[in-house]
């Protein structure tokens, strides 16, 4: 059986990683820092992976022949250009280093679309240059080209998945998708921008799958998860309202777009679907129906648990 070590397994794309790993018949083992969790089908280790000494002992301790890291800093209004960047730098350096000490023989990381130069808007992993406007986008792609390096050299293989925009359940509640949904079960106005700008967007559980089959695969280098199919912002909004049967309550162009909006961002999917022979599982309206049941639920429950 197949051993994987992972990384921000409590993070959004990490619940939806483990049970898809489980599925697949994988050994999971998995870190975080907050406590660890009753499960009878993954092992749990907690640490600040922040800290070298912990990542050696949970590396020892794991034995894991393949790893996923999806761990890094992702603070609301912060994570764009926060100095926690440069150090998620080193802390994954010395991650991969451990892994490698301790047998491990593929890694595979989470990377961002904001790691290419958004003006060209079409993003492709071999056309497309890497030139990115924030911190965060810099050490994402810092970070890949140092452990193309070092994977290079140890008899390791990699591979960097590129994740475009996602949305789905366990998703941060300030993000769109959640924002505009939360705001309309609410009963709430949906503030947003014109919502002219196209973008990419993939729900979360395809993303996750995306990534078990790259980690699964002999696929190296950069690959784009995304679902290669350009949507306006709008045109998700005023669906999550017709959905929610209440889009009198989406207001666009209620407040400016971000002075780093660009008009297109989407992705060129060929490796992904053709090297890696993966297809999204999910359409938009399958996806926004699920997301918008999980925020349900998640009202429900905290009416419940205060009454």
């Amino acid at each position: 059986m197949k051993r994987v070590l992972v990384t921000g397994a409590t993070g959004c794309i990490g619940r939806h990683v483990l049970p898809e790993l489980v599925t697949h018949g994988w050994e999971v083992h998995a870190v975080s820092s907050r406590g660890v969790a009753e499960n009878a089908d993954i092992v749990w280790h907690e640490a600040d992976l922040l800290d070298p000494q912990q990542v050696r002992l949970v590396m020892k301790r794991a034995r894991a022949s393949h790893l996923l890291h999806l761990a890094w800093y992702i603070a609301p209004g912060r994570w764009a250009s926060a100095p926690e960047n440069f150090a998620w730098v080193q802390a994954s350096l010395e991650l991969l280093r451990a892994f490698q000490r301790e047998g491990g023989t593929r890694v595979v990381t989470a990377g961002s679309c904001l790691e290419y130069d958004w003006n060209y808007g079409y993003c492709s992993e071999i056309r497309t240059p890497c030139a990115p406007h924030t911190a965060y986008g810099v050490c994402k792609h810092a970070l890949q080209m140092l452990t193309s390096a070092f994977t290079a050299g140890t008899g390791m293989t990699s591979a960097w998945g590129r994740v475009f925009f996602l949305y789905g359940p366990y998703e941060h509640p300030e993000r769109l998708v959640a924002s505009v949904v939360r705001s309309l079960l609410a009963g709430e106005p949906a503030r947003c921008s014109h919502g002219n700008q196209i973008r990419d967007y993939l729900f979360a559980q395809d993303v996750a799958d995306a990534f078990v089959a790259l980690l699964d695969s002999n696929l190296t280098g950069p690959v784009n998860i995304a679902s290669g199919q350009p949507v306006a912002l709008k045109d998700i909004v005023t669906r999550i309202g017709s959905l929610v049967g209440r889009a009198d309550l989406i207001r666009l162009g209620a407040i400016p777009p971000a002075a780093t909006d660009t008009p297109l961002v989407v992705a060129d999917v060929t490796r992904l679907s053709r090297e890696l022979a993966w297809r999204p599982r999910f359409d938009l309206d399958r996806g926004l129906e699920r997301t918008i049941a999980w925020w349900r639920d998640q009202i429900l429950l905290r009416v419940t648990q205060s009454s």
